[in-house]
């Protein structure tokens, strides 16, 4: 939480104790059903919520605004946006309904009732949202053939609707076709932390 609490100030104590409880939380549904590496379950604030927490450095949803979760996994980065923008409506899916089952059972373990887990595929989503977010699902020319359906044309936030990604390594040739429109920031220049290093904040407005 140490992490979390020197990035971002002025949260309110349900939204400090929601992100509280993430640690006990996936490290006992971690036990059950594998979402999170082994490395990776001792550094949850720093390398999954924190690393989800990035996309709130760069925009500040408005009420109302809708989001689609692509590929959650366990509820990344979906179930801390959730907890940071409270007046927003976030969908979360994944093709793997064990993963939905945690970030099911994790949202309502945490009272989030703006945060909907479902198992479901990117292909057969139908709803429109404002955004789509991503954690290195997948090829950033893969992801846009399947949710350019699911993002309306009209928004009322800083930046116009698109789709959001987090993504780490070179990414030249992956952003190869989208050179003129894409927007990409380093994660470090948000976060100080080493494991930061290579990792960006991609947006590409649709």
């Amino acid at each position: 939480m140490d992490e979390l609490l020197k990035y971002f100030k002025g949260l309110s104590e349900q939204q400090i104790k929601q992100f509280a409880m993430l640690d006990e939380l996936y490290h006992e549904w971690n036990s059950k059903i594998n979402v999170i590496s082994r490395k990776d379950i001792d550094n949850i604030y720093e390398h999954h919520v924190l690393h989800s927490l990035a996309i709130a450095k760069a925009i500040r949803f408005k009420p109302g605004t809708r989001i689609l979760d692509f590929g959650t996994g366990g509820g990344f980065p979906g179930i801390p946006l959730s907890i940071m923008f409270p007046e927003c409506y976030f969908k979360l899916i994944d093709g793997t309904g064990k993963k939905i089952k945690v970030a099911n059972e994790i949202a309502h373990a945490i009272g989030l009732e703006n945060c909907h887990p479902e198992h479901l595929r990117g292909e057969d989503e139908k709803d429109k949202y404002d955004f789509v977010v991503s954690r290195a699902v997948m090829q950033l020319p893969d992801l846009i053939k399947i949710v350019k359906k699911n993002v309306r044309p009209k928004g009322n936030n800083a930046l116009p609707n698109g789709v959001i990604c987090l993504k780490g390594g070179n990414l030249d040739a992956e952003l190869q076709d989208f050179r003129k429109i894409v927007q990409t920031t380093e994660l470090t220049n948000w976060f100080e932390e080493e494991w930061f290093k290579d990792k960006y904040f991609i947006y590409l407005p649709l």
